[in-house]
């Protein structure tokens, strides 16, 4: 199924996804039903192992709490949810406005650490339109965030692509580099299968230090020096490059609309990501809101 993620439309599910799983650093299993929901209601976790009056949380960047290994969001009463990206990336890429995501643990289910699984059941599912115009945030002028060497990048852009460089000193890795258009399904061609990944050494200390719990070599790419210990080895050549690239999907659903906007990562992470959104929004003269008024037509063709 393609999708066009810059439409007049916005779009929820058409029935509920269930999934379950472990998450990646908790090691704690967790299930997920993720529903339809009303338009403007962007994406909303609903922690169901946590009393109704608290359990809320707005995937938006005000509520990122933590980037360090991955996104974590938190609410006013301390409520969070950690591992957010990659199902967010999954209904960002996939044109998704509006959803609902009831989960009863603390961290979303790192399934074979890349977005496939939630891409796969999405697109059985289906989507249908809402009759709401999309809501699109437009980049006016360049905003970038630094870290030393690293930045991360927004530039006016007609659709929204994104573009990320990477260098590890690991011949397994080395220098990546991809630029990818998130529209008419590329998300599910081009990155939705990209693996997260660690180096062997780091695994073993986040272990001693009470993280990466459930991780293995059935949900991360494991490399030890200059080799990778996977089995079936990679993807992609350039897989590591595409991971950054859907990490950054995820984060950048953040903003609380789709972007018209090219993005480039120079060694980026979460944290840079985040503070990119953060930095984006808190200059008002660096984006405008668009949504292109609906006409009875434009709602008859998509059945409404």
């Amino acid at each position: 199924m393609q999708y066009e993620v810059v439409s007049q439309l916005q779009r929820t599910l058409k029935s509920n996804i269930e999934i379950s799983g472990v998450g990646l650093h908790s090691g704690v299993s967790a299930n997920l039903n993720i529903r339809p929901a009303p338009v403007d209601t962007g994406y909303i976790f609903i922690r169901t192992d946590i009393e109704a009056s608290k359990n809320h949380i707005a995937a938006i960047a005000k509520n990122v709490t933590a980037t360090l290994l991955g996104t974590s969001i938190a609410n006013v009463h301390g409520i969070s949810v950690a591992t957010i990206e990659h199902l967010l990336a999954a209904l960002f890429g996939l044109g998704i406005d509006n959803a609902y995501i009831e989960i009863d643990g603390p961290e979303v289910p790192i399934l074979d650490g890349s977005s496939d699984l939630f891409v796969e059941l999405i697109e059985k599912t289906g989507t249908r339109a809402q009759a709401a115009p999309r809501k699109i945030i437009e980049v006016l002028q360049p905003i970038e965030v630094r870290d030393g060497v690293k930045f991360a990048r927004l530039l006016p852009n007609d659709g929204f692509e994104v573009e990320v460089d990477i260098h590890f000193t690991s011949r397994a890795i080395g220098h990546q580099t991809g630029k990818y258009q998130i529209s008419n399904g590329q998300f599910s061609k081009e990155l939705s299968k990209a693996r997260t990944f660690g180096f062997l050494h780091q695994v073993e200390t986040m272990r001693k230090n009470g993280l990466s719990l459930g991780g293995s070599l059935d949900n991360a790419i494991v490399i030890d020096g200059d080799e990778i210990m996977n089995e079936n080895g990679l993807r992609f050549d350039d897989e590591f490059a595409r991971h950054k690239a859907l990490d950054a999907v995820g984060d950048l659903s953040l903003a609380g609309a789709y972007l018209h906007a090219h993005y480039i990562g120079h060694q980026s992470g979460h944290a840079l990501n985040v503070a990119l959104v953060k930095a984006l929004l808190a200059n008002s003269n660096a984006w405008r809101l668009k949504a292109t008024p609906l006409s009875a037509k434009t709602l008859a063709a998509a059945g409404i």
